[in-house]
């Protein structure tokens, strides 16, 4: 079953930066969005906030 949601430890995974960066880059989404403290960050809103291919995303946080 795959999921929707991506969370910091996902985005440490594809960014290979700390999980501290992978918050900051959920919470700049959230901001660009105009999404509430408690909505979820999509794979697919993160991909296209940073340019990348779903498809690969999704290989790597399985």
């Amino acid at each position: 079953m795959k999921r929707i949601c991506i969370y910091p430890k996902d985005v440490q995974v594809v960014t290979g930066k700390s999980e501290r960066y992978g918050r900051t880059i959920i919470n700049k989404i959230k901001e660009d969005l105009n999404k509430e403290k408690h909505q979820l960050v999509t794979i697919d809103e993160f991909c296209a906030f940073m340019g990348f291919e779903i498809s690969k995303v999704e290989l790597l946080i399985k």
